[in-house]
């Protein structure tokens, strides 16, 4: 109990929780990297799919219903970044519930490996996000039930046909043209917002990495290059784990995660003031430059959508050089 008294009020310091921050957003760009660099490429695109749609679906929901998030007092808000979304489904929640799941439904069968492992990682992993976001003071118990609630809804219309999307984007001739206008079209028509909020970037980023992604697998296969295990090694194992795989994924994560942060860095200094200048918006306070749709939302896709067709074409090609695939 004292360990868990000293771990609570330790959260509970300003410098602590915002390291916590940072570490929470480092998630994306390390899971779905390390997901279809090192694990399982198929894989990776499709929890890619389930994530763009599922936020998706969420951040539109929140803007709908606007519902404020819980009083303080007598909450404690631990996180105060997100305080200007509305709360009414816990987006985080969402997420928390639909990727350890679609990891399951996807990799069950094609993995080996014990089904209530998958089981007990899915639940823990669930657990925790949606018990960190009524601690943060950011969402009530029944934001978390509904955005858990939501999250398993949408996994059992929208698995089905994930397949199908994959596929679609992979194959058909005019993919990235109808990829590109569709994911313009929602973040542009979606959101009629009465303040700034950061949902509208978030959705964007959002919306452009899963094209990025999407587009990124399409040069790939048009150019022949499979990044997928070969279907006579299925199902798959981690038996085959040695110290030099290990230190190959390792590596192929370092390399591949610098690349994408200096993508996301050059593309931000890039399109922002690109932008500024097309709509002819000060640059004096770029912070508040960047809350302008005009701005905020083509800066987002650009920037973000680079980084998810260097996640699937560029960074691959780079290993393939190095002698890293």
């Amino acid at each position: 109990m004292a360990a868990c008294r000293r771990l609570a009020a330790g959260l509970r310091d300003p410098q602590k929780v915002a390291a916590f921050q940072r570490l929470c957003g480092l998630f994306y760009i390390l899971f779905f990297p390390c997901c279809i660099w090192n694990v399982d490429a198929w894989l990776g695109r499709r929890l890619v799919i389930v994530w763009v749609w599922v936020m998706y679906v969420g951040q539109c929901t929140k803007d709908v219903v606007r519902w404020p998030r819980p009083a303080s007092p007598p909450v404690v808000k631990l996180e105060v970044f997100y305080s200007s979304e509305y709360s009414m489904p816990s987006t985080h929640a969402m997420s928390g519930t639909a990727i350890p799941l679609a990891l399951l439904l996807l990799s069950y069968g094609r993995w080996q490996y014990p089904l209530i492992f998958g089981l007990i990682l899915a639940f823990c992993w669930c657990l925790l996000v949606c018990c960190s976001r009524i601690y943060m003071g950011m969402h009530s118990i029944l934001d978390v039930i509904a955005g858990f609630l939501y999250a398993i809804l949408i996994l059992i219309v929208f698995h089905p046909v994930v397949d199908l999307i994959d596929n679609f984007n992979l194959t058909y001739k005019y993919a990235p043209l109808i990829i590109i206008s569709l994911h313009l079209a929602l973040g542009i028509f979606s959101f009629t917002l009465d303040t700034w909020s950061t949902s509208r970037g978030d959705t964007a980023q959002i919306l452009g990495c899963g094209a990025g992604v999407a587009c990124g697998s399409h040069v790939n296969y048009l150019m022949g290059i499979d990044l997928d295990p070969p279907p006579d090694t299925l199902p798959l194992s981690l038996s085959s784990l040695t110290v030099t795989v290990f230190g190959k994924a390792i590596l192929r994560l370092l390399i591949g995660v610098i690349i994408l942060l200096l993508t996301k860095v050059a593309m931000k200094k890039a399109t922002i003031p690109l932008a500024c200048k097309i709509f002819r918006i000060p640059l004096d306070d770029v912070r508040k430059a960047r809350q302008r749709m005009e701005v905020e939302l083509p800066y987002r896709y650009i920037t973000y959508g680079m980084v998810g067709f260097s996640l699937v074409f560029v960074v691959p090609r780079l290993f393939s050089f190095m002698g890293l695939s």
